[in-house]
């Protein structure tokens, strides 16, 4: 069998799967077109490739998502599903269908790469190959694989072999993590990942849609267990030539929010992160940004410096030296207190790379909320590299908070918020340090403000960006008395409350 008629078998196989077996196919499609969008990041323009799309049921998805933004090319090995692409897509959308591997490909070039089962037995490495052709420089691939260490994969290959009759749909092949890294290198790739995906799959009861689907992300991330999940999901990058930079492209739609936005950033020890930071922040948002308040923690490092440099380039950047005591609350307090805009963005600069999706905080204060949250443990989220003791302990926050505040809200200690100035000025931060972004996403929910969570990504520091001084033993019990001064108080009548200026939170009509 040559690539192309196993590309078209294991299409097959895949819609067949969808057809007959795969009750939560609905809710994977949705999930799997968010995690498209959180890892790739994609700006207005850029062209996505689904290879191997079948009836194009996620190609639309992807496509909606990105708000049909984005050229996208539906490519389908099988005859029978090109009749259906061509006659329900959108316009963005252009149907392809493929005798040939690459065939009408061949000498075309897509910022991303997306496919799902289409890897092919035994001849993967030459379409991995051939699909990186199909890669601009800089250019993002994102596959997914059914997991051969999946349980339940391995317990109907064992029936299989005792029951001969019984013949099993082709589940691709059977690679080894470190053998696919190997040859993914080989071919060319880099930042190169192979990761467990989802445990929602038959034959799970539907009954068990919720709390599976809340468990996920938890169990992806846990230690041996995750290597169960159903699939894995392959993703890196076709290597740009040196001194290659991604185009930035404005995303700022909201005319409410021009020229009104001071961005407060708690610095200790970023001097590798500030540039990169405000040549993105700029490059993307410059039309909303008032300024840009780095609060120098009392780095030890040219933090400041770097800073002022920064600041001779674009005097909307601001270094506020702190005088010690250090500490993230200290630093969110005075930015707060510095910040003149009429809306403030509160961020680490640990979301550097991650910050077209911003936009979605954007869209939900232009759209009236008051504070708008990045979320990384929606289900729609991405969260890469993060560690599992911090995952429990966040879970077990956020549990804790609900149990005593009756308030459902999936990440309020996350520091990448917006939200209205009137909101900022209300805060009453007590805590010293990390524990403060609890307050800033608990103390507006408790002044009755309108409280918005969008699903982030969350890609955890690479070497380059340096360490976070966030230490769990020492913060975590700081979370604790975060959650339960501000409970007693609201039990003793004596919760934090407006000023009589602003008795009643407002929320006007957004002017777009």
């Amino acid at each position: 069998m040559d690539v192309v008629d196993a590309l078209r078998e294991r299409e097959r196989a895949r819609m067949h799967y969808w057809d007959r077996k795969d009750y939560f196919i609905p809710h994977r499609l949705q999930w799997r077109a968010h995690m498209a969008r959180h890892l790739f990041h994609l700006l207005p323009g850029e062209s996505i490739l689904d290879l191997g799309c079948g009836d194009g049921r996620w190609t639309r998805e992807i496509a909606d998502l990105h708000n049909h933004k984005h050229p996208v090319t539906a490519a389908t090995f099988n005859p029978d599903y090109f009749d259906n692409l061509n006659a329900d897509q959108p316009e963005n959308v252009e149907p392809v269908l493929m005798n040939e591997f690459p065939g009408p490909l061949a000498g075309r070039k897509f910022d991303t790469v997306v496919a799902w089962h289409m890897l092919p037995n035994p001849n993967y490495g030459a379409f991995l190959h051939e699909a990186r052709k199909l890669l601009k420089p800089g250019g993002r691939f994102l596959l997914f694989e059914p997991n051969p260490w999946n349980p339940y994969s391995q317990l109907r290959r064992f029936f299989t072999r005792l029951i001969p009759f019984i013949k099993l749909r082709d589940e691709g092949p059977r690679f080894n993590r470190i053998e696919m890294m190997s040859i993914l290198s080989e071919i060319g790739f880099t930042g190169i990942r192979i990761l467990p995906y989802d445990f929602l799959f038959p034959p799970l009861p539907k009954a068990l849609l919720w709390p599976v689907q809340n468990l996920s992300l938890i169990l992806e991330n846990m230690p041996y267990v995750r290597n169960f999940a159903g699939e894995l999901y392959l993703n890196g990058q076709n290597p740009a030539p040196e001194g290659w930079m991604r185009p930035y492209v404005p995303l700022t739609e909201h005319v409410s929010l021009k020229g009104r936005v001071s961005v407060v950033v708690p610095c200790h020890n970023e001097e590798a992160n500030l540039k990169p930071l405000v040549a993105n922040l700029t490059g993307y948002f410059d039309d909303y940004i008032k300024e840009i308040v780095l609060v120098d923690d009392n780095s030890t490092d040219r933090t400041a410096e770097v800073g002022e440099a920064l600041h001779a380039e674009d005097p909307r950047v601001r270094v506020l030296k702190r005088t010690p005591p250090n500490g993230v609350g200290r630093a969110l307090r005075d930015g707060l207190a510095d910040a003149k805009g009429d809306y403030v963005l509160l961020m680490d600069c640990d979301f550097q790379h991650i910050l077209p999706e911003l936009t979605g905080l954007f869209d939900a204060v232009a759209n009236g909320a008051d504070v708008a949250i990045g979320s990384r443990f929606s289900r729609d989220s991405v969260l890469l590299n993060y560690a599992f003791t911090k995952i429990i302990a966040n879970r077990a926050f956020h549990l804790f908070a609900r149990l005593l505040f009756r308030k459902y809200l999936r990440d309020l200690t996350n520091n990448l918020k917006l939200m209205k100035r009137e909101v900022a000025q209300n805060l009453q931060l007590e805590a010293h340090d990390f524990a403060a972004n609890a307050e800033t996403g608990l103390q507006p929910l408790l002044l009755g403000y309108k409280v918005e969570e969008v699903p982030i990504s969350w890609i955890n520091r690479s070497v380059d960006m340096g360490f976070s001084s966030f230490n769990l033993h020492k913060t975590g019990p700081n979370y604790l008395k975060v959650f339960l001064r501000l409970f007693w108080r609201q039990w003793r009548g004596k919760a934090i409350t407006l000023p009589v200026e602003s008795s009643s939170p407002q929320h006007p009509a957004p002017n777009k």
